[in-house]
């Protein structure tokens, strides 16, 4: 497929020789009325070195440029120079390019060579998968799939939450109040309602605390019942959360959660001593981080534990030696922006060449209602309660409605769980919000359902069409552009067509919600051709050549839905 930004960078630095090509490139812009043209060159900059007023010189740029074949017109408009591309050759070639690719349109090899690893999800064993975990999920998901589709070979780790204190308090609670029956039945309900027990409890008797303490340090030491306990702790849950994350389709390359660390530290503690980077202070060793406008980073406590620091970094060393990756991305939240700050600022004065390629994304924070959720209080809206409900509303408006499908299980599994991911992805990820339930299960407006019935739309047309017809359409000599050149498909293609730029911009700025944005977007405008034209018409020129356009704008919605990972049913 053409560049059309680079064919207008080699014609404008034809007429401007002492310009390099990427300043040129760098100063196009697309304006943001399509009125304005579909590309424009701002001449600000030129006045100074050509000694002549924005005006003229855009006056001159655009006489010496108009009769380019790339261009159906060019128009000076003050200081711009507005270009309006050649639709003809502009639709034959993305239609061609669409329709031979595929489901393999806008992909790219960009990322050959590069390994990614995608840190995401990282539940805590033992409580619970609450509405708070999606956004690390599903975000880091998109990102997975988003640079996958780059090329880039990738890693997805879930760094399961399944060492530290809050072990030492279930096992404390288990021994005093458990049932293993209960555990077995339903895990993390019964191991949230241990734990938000022992701290009802340890308020009334504060020697409980010890006892748990007491009990996190002989599981650190390898004692054989605590260990026992907490590998049953472990299990458990990840049958639970296996659970959740089949419903929502993602799968990981590892589980190699905080635990797996815990024999690696002593060789970085070690470590950092050895280059003068430790300081006790009142028992503990620390890294002092007060030059860098830092708090210091707790690295060992006083009785000689671990803390998160110490095992992040032995995390991202045994992933540099075992994968050498090129960028180490982590999905977690905001809350945690000090922590990767002074983690990362540690690895650098560890020496560690390449700490910049490990990358903190963060994202806001999710809370109720009615205030924000606590595990310690119980006070959680569990995630798989929340994708029932959505699958289970769903079915309802289906059979409600009588929707075209061939499985209304599947359907309102698709399109339910869509919702929620969609709703999840489609603001800017560092934004907080409120959990409504009225909000996750509305299907109208700017939504995931509204996106996903667009994509059953085009492909009903494309069935009633017949396969002689779409067989057709695929042959793009066939296909006359003078029925397809009016702005409604024109609009329509243009986002098609920036599709692979699109993704790219998610990628560089790892943020899923420029691809949502923009899969809206090319929804209204397939609504808009489809609302205006008729596409499967008698005359067969014309219904070839608008059955091309459904086809192409198909390919670009289903891409877009996978990349953020979401079905796109054939049917609703």
């Amino acid at each position: 497929m053409a560049d059309y930004k680079e064919k207008i960078t080699e014609v404008i630095s034809g007429v401007l020789p002492d310009m390099e090509k990427n300043e040129i490139a760098e100063m196009i812009e697309i304006p943001g009325d399509s009125k304005m043209g579909d590309y424009a060159f701002p001449c600000f900059k030129l006045a100074k070195v050509m000694r002549k007023a924005p005006p003229l010189i855009a006056k001159e740029i655009a006489e010496k440029i108009s009769e380019e074949p790339v261009f159906a017109k060019v128009e000076p408009v003050n200081a711009y120079v507005n270009m309006f591309i050649s639709r003809d050759g502009f639709i034959r070639d993305l239609l061609s390019e669409v329709i031979r690719k595929g489901d393999g349109y806008g992909r790219s090899d960009i990322g050959e060579g590069k390994k990614v690893i995608v840190e995401y999800s990282s539940p805590n064993i033992a409580k619970p998968f609450h509405i708070g975990h999606i956004r690390s999920t599903v975000i880091g998901n998109a990102i997975y799939k988003i640079y996958d589709f780059l090329g880039y070979d990738m890693v997805r780790i879930n760094h399961l939450g399944d060492y530290g204190t809050q072990f030492g308090k279930m096992i404390c609670a288990y021994r005093h109040w458990g049932k293993r029956e209960d555990v077995e039945n339903a895990p993390i309900k019964t191991l949230l309602g241990y734990y938000t027990k022992f701290h009802q409890e340890a308020e009334k008797d504060p020697s409980l605390d010890q006892e748990a303490r007491d009990a996190f340090t002989k599981l650190e030491q390898g004692a054989e019942e605590e260990t026992k306990l907490w590998q049953w702790f472990r299990d458990e849950s990840l049958k639970e959360f296996t659970r959740v994350y089949k419903m929502l389709g993602i799968e990981f390359d590892s589980y190699a959660g905080e635990s797996f660390y815990s024999d690696k530290m002593p060789r970085f503690v070690k470590e950092l001593e050895d280059k003068g980077l430790l300081k006790e202070s009142e028992g503990a060793q620390i890294v002092d981080l007060e030059e860098y406008g830092m708090s210091p980073a707790l690295i060992t406590k006083s009785d000689g534990s671990t803390l998160y620091i110490t095992r992040d970094i032995a995390a991202a060393v045994y992933r540099k030696e075992t994968y050498d990756f090129y960028k180490n991305l982590y999905i977690v939240a905001s809350q945690q922006n000090l922590h990767f700050q002074q983690w990362i600022k540690i690895l650098e004065l560890m020496g560690y060449e390449w700490a910049h390629d490990c990358v903190h994304i963060p994202f806001g924070l999710v809370s109720l209602e009615d205030g924000t959720m606590s595990t310690r209080e119980g006070r959680v809206v569990f995630l798989e309660d929340v994708l029932n409900r959505a699958v289970e509303k769903t079915r309802e408006i289906i059979l409600e409605k009588n929707v075209n499908t061939e499985n209304v299980d599947e359907t309102a599994k698709d399109v339910g769980i869509g919702a929620v991911i969609f709703q999840e992805l489609s603001n800017n990820r560092i934004k907080d919000y409120v959990f409504s339930w009225d909000k996750v299960l509305n299907f109208d407006g700017e939504t995931g359902p509204y996106v996903q019935y667009t994509h059953a739309r085009a492909a009903s047309v494309i069935r009633k069409a017949g396969k002689e017809a779409v067989e057709k359409a695929k042959d793009i000599d066939n296909i006359k552009t003078g029925y397809i050149s009016n702005d409604a498909v024109y609009e329509l293609l243009k986002l098609v067509y920036s599709m692979p730029d699109v993704v790219q911009d998610a990628a560089e700025k790892y943020e899923p919600s420029v691809v949502t944005r923009h899969i809206i977007d090319m929804a209204q405008a397939f609504n808009r051709f489809y609302h205006n034209e008729h596409v499967l018409v008698d005359d067969e020129d014309e219904k070839t050549a608008k059955l091309a356009v459904v086809m192409a704008a198909k390919i670009g919605i289903k891409t877009g839905l996978g990349l953020l990972g979401i079905k796109a049913p054939e049917r609703m």
